[in-house]
C-alpha cells in the first residue's frame, strides 16, 4: 500500500474527528476515568490493530492515552493509518472515551 497523497490526507483528516496531523504521523489523546480504564480501552484497541495487521505507537500516561499512526515501512500516512484511526474513534465512541485537547 503506498503512501497517500497530501490531497487524501487533508481529506481523511478532515472525516477523523480530534486527529491531527504532525510529521508523518496522525495523532489523537483519549482521557479515561482511571489508570485501569485506559489500560481497558488500549486492549480493546490492541485487538483491533492486531485484526488489521497495523500497529500504532501507544503512549500511557496515567489516564490519558496517545495514539500515533504511520506506516513506517512505506514512509509516511498509507490507508491502513486512515482505517485504524477511524476504528480507534469508534471504539472510543463505544467505550464513552473522552478527546483530550
Amino acid at each position: 500500500m503506498p503512501p497517500l497523497p497530501e490531497p487524501e490526507i487533508a481529506a481523511a483528516l478532515a472525516s477523523l474527528d480530534g486527529w491531527s496531523r504532525q510529521g508523518d504521523e496522525i495523532v489523537k489523546s483519549f482521557e479515561r476515568p482511571s489508570f485501569l480504564d485506559g489500560i481497558a480501552f488500549v486492549t480493546r484497541v490492541a485487538d483491533l490493530a492486531e485484526a488489521a495487521n497495523h500497529h500504532p505507537d501507544i503512549d500511557i500516561r496515567w489516564r490519558t492515552v496517545h495514539f500515533a499512526l504511520s506506516t513506517h515501512d512505506k514512509g509516511g500516512l498509507t490507508q491502513l493509518d486512515i482505517e485504524l484511526a477511524h476504528r480507534i474513534s469508534t471504539a472510543a465512541g463505544r467505550f464513552g472515551v473522552r478527546s483530550r485537547g
